[in-house]
């Protein structure tokens, strides 16, 4: 960035509101009534006005939704552990019986990412979370809410799977060179057993569990979205051992070893469209679907007996749960369910306890995030939680629509179009497209959290599309979108849904803008490249201008595993190419208003990417507004800076999309 354009970027750390009752001090005055919005002391704005009290308040009940994420099961007291926020960041909470009070065990300014209870007799529960999501996770043993250390403080770490005896925890560490993920096992109460048991190439190695005798580990290592190997690891010499044929080229996802020593995985291995639940033959590596279902499944878990395996299918973005009694395979589906979403998780998404009961987290239009758990002999269903919707009845939220078009070149695509009330809102509507990142991720029909204030407040339409590329269509639809030539074929289908709303009679096609995030955020800027005529306006939240520089500068253990997916920069005709394609070379076709936010510390799209195409807009005269937390990563975790963010989110649509009065 240029010294100019830094100048204009000076961080308030007093706000307008101090320095309004300051001013009126000195002056002998009553002090004003504040008239705008506080600014969090870590973000930094360009060219973002103030935003008025007036929105504040409107929208706090929307920001104050909370989740809770179904982190596991206590083998001691039968409690669940869960991650939730009650103050500004997500910590670890205990619940002890369903509905109970949720107790909060660790505390901090920074947020816990997950945390994993050993399975074991002492509650021994290890946590992860890096610092201004810098990624740079620690893993740490919480004991009586005070973290002590079990990295080395430095590194990238990533917490894997338990030994039977829950003595050994397995995880990787980026710390030998900074760019492989190397296997490493440690006894949490002691930090000083851990050791590396072995050095590996590459960035996507896992350390998912144990053999049951605990003298072998099993690991994972993801080339990409669509190919993996499974290994063994032999814990005292090191030797990493094929499952699965490195010459595939499938997807293996998951391993997990039942108690009788069978390997179980998900896979598309063996010419199958979709993920299916099998098992791998341990001599030959030959991979067994033990479903065949028109859907991704999407998480898994083995009872600790061995009795039975629940799982979830991914059905056009609607998880169904499913309980497969063994040995018999004889399959029962789940019927009393919300219609929502299992959310990903960092670790097991559903865990079985010693006892039986399943647990995990779902979200839906009408749910925000809350753990439950199911009988496996009735299939009854329990609501552990009840978050709070900030006083709001979340169950006057409406529910999506799939919505299904053909795109320029034939291929079927889908997303979810979120309605406002016609009888509140009559009349055509503005629509926001609210597209994901990835590319591979899925815009799925969970709680829409404070994107509910845009529905029920402002009676904006909202749609998720699930452009060529997204996940949960099978291995096909996922690859459409591979390589830096067919790259732009994702941000065809958007003009493909702006045709077919231009035919919707409760849409006004003329207010159509447009936001996305990560990946998303390249196809926010595309779309301001190559649809300024059908937007009016375009907000891009941490994502790729260039993807050239984009790979230069992401993290050195990404970079391996994004040249699959975008193309290979040290290619020359490669390179070519995606300078083609990036945004940040056509900025002379954008026409509409730009509010471009970053993260300081984002270690996955650098705040450089929208750092620069903000200095090279300012200097064609196209002025942005621009947003940089300096203290977060991809993405906003602290609750201030969430807030602020929608708020100013919400200032730019009513300025760029909505009509006056609205």
């Amino acid at each position: 960035m240029t010294t100019r354009f830094l100048r204009r970027l000076i961080p308030s750390t007093v706000s307008s509101r101090a320095l309004a009752i300051a001013f009126a001090s000195c002056a002998g005055l009553a002090a004003p009534l504040a008239a705008e919005a506080d600014k969090p002391a870590a973000i930094i704005t360009k060219d973002v006005p103030a935003v008025p009290d007036a929105v504040v308040k409107a929208t706090q009940p929307y920001l104050e939704a909370r989740r809770a994420d179904f982190l596991g099961w206590n083998a001691v007291d039968r409690s669940m552990l869960i991650k939730t926020r009650f103050g500004a960041t997500n910590q670890l909470h205990t619940v002890r019986a369903a509905g109970a009070s949720r107790q909060q065990i660790s505390f901090g300014q920074e947020p816990v990412l997950t945390g994993s209870l050993a399975p074991s007799d002492d509650n021994l529960t290890v946590v992860m979370r890096d610092t201004g999501g810098d990624e740079f996770y620690q893993l740490y043993r919480l004991e009586d809410g005070q973290l002590d250390l079990i990295t080395d403080g430095e590194s990238r770490n990533w917490i894997g799977g338990w030994s039977q005896d829950g003595k050994w925890l397995g995880y990787t560490s980026s710390r030998r060179n900074g760019a492989d993920m190397d296997l490493y096992i440690v006894d949490p109460r002691d930090p000083s057993t851990s050791r590396m048991v072995a050095e590996v190439e590459g960035g996507g190695w896992q350390f998912v569990g144990f053999t049951p005798d605990g003298a072998k580990g099993i690991a994972v290592n993801r080339l990409s979205i669509n190919e993996a190997i499974v290994y063994t690891v032999d814990l005292k010499t090191g030797k990493k051992t094929a499952l699965t044929d490195p010459k595939a080229k499938a997807s293996f996802v998951d391993p997990k070893v039942a108690a009788d020593g069978t390997v179980w995985v998900v896979s598309d291995a063996g010419g199958s469209d979709f993920l299916q639940l099998g098992t791998l033959d341990a001599k030959t590596g030959a991979f067994t679907a033990k479903t065949s279902e028109d859907w991704d499944v999407s998480d898994y878990a083995i009872a600790p007996d061995g009795s039975f395996i629940a799982y979830a299918t991914n059905e056009a973005g609607v998880s169904v749960m499913h309980v497969m009694d063994l040995p018999s395979g004889k399959v029962r589906k789940v019927r009393q369910l919300p219609q929502g979403v299992i959310p990903w998780a960092i670790g097991p998404a559903i865990q079985i306890a010693p006892w039986g009961e399943i647990g995990f987290s779902l979200s839906s239009a009408k749910v925000p995030g809350d753990a439950f758990s199911i009988n496996p002999e009735t299939l009854d269903v329990t609501r552990w939680t009840q978050s709070e919707t900030g006083g709001l009845d979340a169950s006057q939220n409406v529910e999506p629509e799939l919505v299904t078009i053909e795109s320029f070149d034939g291929e079927k695509i889908t997303g979810f179009l979120y309605r406002p009330d016609p009888a509140k809102f009559p009349g055509k509507r503005p629509l926001l497209f609210d597209v994901h990142g990835g590319p591979e991720g899925q815009s799925r029909p969970g709680f829409l959290g404070s994107e509910n204030y845009y529905v029920n407040e402002l009676g904006m339409a909202l749609f998720f599309p699930n452009v060529r590329g997204s996940d949960g269509f099978g291995k096909r639809f996922v690859n459409l979108d591979n390589g830096p030539w067919k790259r732009e074929d994702s941000v065809k289908d958007i003009g493909a849904f702006f045709d077919h709303f231009a035919d919707d009679a409760a849409i006004d096609a003329s207010r159509i803008s447009l936001y996305g995030m990560s990946y998303g955020g390249y196809v926010c800027y595309a779309s301001a490249v190559h649809y300024s005529d059908k937007l009016k306006s375009a907000s891009c939240y941490v994502g790729i201008t260039n993807f050239v520089t984009f790979l230069e500068n992401t993290q050195d253990y990404r970079r391996d595993l994004r040249r699959p997916e975008y193309g290979n920069e040290t290619i020359p005709e490669q390179r070519k190419k995606l300078e083609e394609i990036s945004p940040l070379n056509h900025l002379d076709k954008i026409s509409i208003p730009l509010f471009v936010a970053v993260g300081g510390n984002d270690p996955r799209v650098p705040a450089s990417e929208g750092e620069q195409i903000v200095e090279a807009m300012d200097k064609s005269g196209q002025p942005a507004w621009f947003l940089n937390a300096t203290n977060e990563g991809h993405g906003f975790h602290k609750k201030e800076n969430e807030e602020y963010y929608f708020q100013t989110s919400v200032e730019f649509w009513k300025q760029t999309l909505l009509e006056e009065g609205e």
